[in-house]
């Protein structure tokens, strides 16, 4: 049985490791209210940061259920992801979707992202 849990192995835990993703993002995938960045790690497994501003998420506990949410999924994915880090930022509207939404979204993001990097990895 494969652990399910979310450990700093899987976090982006530095200001460089995020401007990396920022710097060389080969992948970009968008959902309803969010877009995630992701840019090929060497390290065997996906590790994800978030950023949900005040600007776009106006309210906290709005924000702390985003990222719960999106810990929640990737932690659930993180076998079928190729190994990428991922940046997660909201966009404004963001805090509307209920949670059942939200998960689809995620989900469908993941989806993607996969076959985005699965595409390009025949490609090349």
């Amino acid at each position: 049985m494969s652990r399910q849990d979310f450990p700093r192995r899987l976090r982006l835990l530095t200001a460089g490791d995020y401007r990396r993703v920022f710097d060389t993002a080969a992948y970009k995938v968008h959902g309803k209210g969010l877009m995630a960045l992701a840019s090929p790690n060497d390290l065997g497994h996906p590790r994800l940061g978030l950023v949900f501003s005040k600007k776009n998420v106006r309210r906290a506990v709005d924000r702390n259920r985003l990222k719960r949410l999106a810990r929640e999924s990737i932690r659930l994915q993180q076998q079928r992801l190729p190994s990428v880090d991922i940046v997660i930022l909201a966009r404004r509207g963001a805090h509307e979707l209920d949670n059942d939404t939200l998960h689809r979204q995620l989900h469908g993001m993941w989806k993607r992202l996969a076959r985005d990097v699965q595409k390009s990895k025949t490609d090349g």
